[in-house]
């Protein structure tokens, strides 16, 4: 089982949070998290952000990631986007 945390903060305050869950084992985790990503940005109604060195980084780091005002092309009503890895197959 593979599920990842998505939640966005303003002002240090979450505002939306969310579990999304892949049970695919024929996907690498790569596909998994981008999956996990996309049914973010459908859930949260938000443009897909783009991942810069140091999201790609801190991910590869901490298994967590955040998404600012930087990775988005549309304006955010929000301070961050942060993906957390909860569980891993």
């Amino acid at each position: 089982m593979f599920r990842i945390w998505a939640r966005t903060f303003k002002d240090n305050r979450m505002l939306q949070d969310t579990v999304i869950q892949n049970d695919n084992p024929e996907l690498s985790r790569t596909k998994k998290v981008f999956a996990a990503l996309d049914s973010v940005c459908y859930e949260f109604d938000l443009s897909r952000p783009v991942w810069l060195d140091k999201n790609i980084a801190d991910f590869k780091r901490n298994s967590k990631v955040r998404f600012t005002q930087d990775s988005f092309i549309d304006t955010i009503d929000f301070d961050y986007l942060e993906l957390q890895v909860l569980e891993e197959d």
